[in-house]
């Protein structure tokens, strides 16, 4: 059985949309789209490599999966760690208004995506590795799907767009398991899934 995964870059304020370039997803009007560039170096690319180099299997949410399909088939697989994962790993596709995926090793989930997801991660070898997708995230989280959080943080505010956790997420705690920090400024971090939100009180008691 394989732990599902899920790695993202975020912003300081929680937002994952569009961090590659403007044209990624202007949805909800974004105007900030390409905000990790600037702060792209060898440690970060260094990290994803490495992250990479576990995964068994990709699950992707549509929009993800239509910018990957349009990009890495591009990309040479020899001496490239991502491209080779994504462009020959088997990549599950959850979504209700695709009809058909054409990208090498890419299958459609169809029906019940909780369900189909728990099956998955019972026949993956290795790592059943999410990137990006939004809103396919929110619905891993909300159903206790996700065993890991990688992200990577990067020094930017961008004040709207997509966040990570949204309305309604699920009171959950997380175990750090990693972190390092980049040349640029970036922050990167490992976290199990715990369990349920403990709390205590530092009042003083009469």
């Amino acid at each position: 059985m394989g732990d599902l995964v899920v790695t993202t870059f975020l912003t300081m304020d929680g937002v994952m949309q569009a961090p590659g370039g403007p044209p990624e997803d202007v949805s909800g009007s974004f105007e900030h789209g390409g905000w990790l560039v600037p702060f792209a170096d060898e440690d970060m690319g260094a990290q994803v490599d490495e992250w990479f180099s576990h995964a068994g299997a990709f699950l992707l949410g549509r929009g993800t999966y239509e910018i990957f399909a349009a990009h890495w088939p591009k990309v040479p697989v020899e001496g490239d760690r991502v491209a080779w994962s994504l462009n020959t790993l088997p990549k599950h596709v959850a979504s209700t208004t695709l009809g058909a995926v054409d990208w090498e090793a890419s299958q459609l989930i169809t029906g019940d995506v909780p369900t189909a997801v728990q099956a998955l991660k019972e026949t993956v070898d290795g790592e059943l590795q999410v990137h990006g997708s939004a809103g396919l995230v929110q619905t891993l989280l909300r159903h206790e799907l996700v065993d890991e959080l990688r992200l990577i943080v990067f020094p930017v505010v961008v004040g709207t767009g997509k966040r990570l956790f949204g309305e309604g997420a699920v009171p959950t705690t997380f175990s750090l398991v990693s972190s390092a920090s980049t040349s640029t400024g970036a922050l990167t971090a490992a976290y199990r899934h715990v369990g349920g939100v403990q709390t205590g009180s530092f009042l003083l008691e009469e």
